[in-house]
């Protein structure tokens, strides 16, 4: 069927994906500037990538807990970098009850001050600690130019809040948790990032340092998927969160926070989608296998019925359209909202006792026979799962380019691509790239004893450059 609803990535790269979270069914504006409507089909792929995290962070013994998300201005104002890095984006609350309040409420950008204050009532001994806390909640950021999961003043996340009792203990788990994001984006997501360090002008406001996993868009920017960073004792001694240790002294304890959202979202549409639309990873699919009736009557109907359910006792997450429609109208809806496999069940193929499927990766058919059809379907939902990580990782290796010098460093930015090469570490170097280009450090890779690349100086980091959302 002829697409007309969908631009094509090639005529307009922002307008094909605002067509295709809507004609995927994902999200919409609402009446709120900023804020998004997040729809069934688009919530249910949220849900599928909040189960399998959720197992993931509750591995590395995190249990989950909820915050108010209303937050005392004054906690906010407690750090000072922290407050200067939120500031511009804060909602705040002076109202309630018809009354003004005698301190202003801040709605959550984010939860460290809130979550720290508890922390000092809860840790009190060494045996208290690590303690590994996460949540899933809303954030409200009052951006000034959004875009629907990508960039929205509300969006949803988890963030994992932690204290040790030493800072080695901190720093581990910072490692951990960015392993951790980087295998559940490339594994589960398969959306291969660049993992490293943030540059000081880009790290989390309030964090010594930030790690991150970088993923790099079709497009040419970059979105970051996940991050960790570590607090060491700054927010511990602003909020006083102490613990006796085992010689009997008091010590302020060592902390991280760690968090990804509903922006991973966005970041599957472009990693994965094409000009009809969504396609989704197996491992994150709300639905693996659509099974779509060709004709009416109650045989096929019923044969559908039957096939849904073998395929479901083996694990298979499936969807049976059988709607009064023509076939080419349901396959395309399905092409639309990505679904790894279509079957397609009908007299022929009840007779014959086989089915046509048709990987959405591809657009390759195949003729399956009904006997271990579950089996078959297993092996081509890995088979696409694998295809999607290795398309996108041979995608990344062509749109990374190594750069010596700022002319070729402006030239690689112009084509939409990354820049990787060394940088001498000043924010005044890289500010000045930033203006001029809009490229800024996505990641510090390494160590580099290069001329640096922005300015010419004697270079002291590896890094990938690039555009970003």
């Amino acid at each position: 069927m002829e697409n007309n609803k969908i631009t094509s990535q090639e005529d307009s790269f922002a307008r094909w994906y605002q067509d295709v979270v809507r004609e995927a069914g994902l999200a919409e504006h609402s009446a709120v500037r900023g804020f998004m409507i997040i729809k069934p089909y688009g919530y249910a792929i949220w849900e599928r990538i909040q189960k399998l995290l959720d197992r993931r962070i509750k591995k590395t013994g995190a249990q989950n807990a909820y915050f108010p998300l209303l937050i005392p201005q004054s906690y906010i104002e407690k750090e000072k970098e922290h407050v200067a890095g939120f500031s511009p984006e804060l909602a705040v609350v002076t109202h309630a009850g018809g009354k003004k309040l005698d301190e202003p409420y801040v709605i959550r950008p984010t939860s460290e001050t809130m979550i720290d204050s508890v922390f000092a009532k809860w840790v009190k001994s060494y045996r208290d600690l690590p303690m590994i806390v996460n949540q899933w909640a809303n954030v409200v950021r009052w951006e000034m130019r959004t875009r629907l999961f990508l960039r929205s003043s509300e969006f949803l996340w988890q963030e994992g809040h932690t204290c040790h009792a030493t800072e080695k203990e901190a720093l581990q788990k910072t490692q951990e948790m960015l392993d951790l994001y980087k295998d559940f984006s490339e594994n589960i997501l398969a959306i291969p990032v660049i993992t490293g360090t943030k540059s000081d002008s880009e790290k989390f406001a309030g964090a010594l340092t930030t790690l991150t996993t970088e993923g790099l868009m079709p497009d040419g920017k970059a979105l970051q998927l996940g991050t960790s960073h570590m607090f060491g004792q700054k927010f511990a001694k602003e909020f006083g969160i102490q613990f006796l240790n085992r010689e009997g002294k008091q010590e302020y304890v060592w902390q991280t926070s760690w968090g990804t959202s509903t922006r991973v979202i966005g970041g599957i549409i472009m990693a994965h989608g094409d000009d009809k639309g969504l396609v989704l990873p197996p491992k994150i699919a709300p639905y693996q296998v659509v099974i779509v009736t060709i004709g009416p009557g109650d045989n096929i109907q019923q044969a559908a019925r039957r096939l849904s359910r073998e395929i479901k006792e083996n694990g298979i997450r499936s969807h049976i359209d059988d709607r009064d429609e023509r076939p080419g109208v349901k396959f395309y809806e399905w092409e639309k909202k990505g679904v790894p496999v279509r079957l397609e069940i009908g007299e022929r193929e009840i007779e014959e006792n086989q089915f046509i499927l048709t990987r959405r990766d591809t657009g390759e058919k195949k003729e399956a026979s009904a006997e271990n059809i579950s089996d078959t379907i297993k092996d081509l939902l890995n088979q696409i799962q694998s295809n999607l990580l290795e398309r996108q990782r041979q995608r990344l290796v062509k749109d990374v380019r190594d750069v010596l010098e700022y002319n070729d460093f402006q030239e690689a930015i112009k084509q939409n691509k990354f820049a990787r090469g060394s940088w001498c570490g000043s924010e005044g170097c890289e500010a000045k790239a930033k203006a001029e280009t809009k490229a800024t450090i996505r990641a510090i890779i390494g160590q580099s004893d290069e001329p640096c690349m922005l300015c010419g100086a004697p270079g002291k980091h590896q890094v990938i450059a690039g555009k970003s959302y």
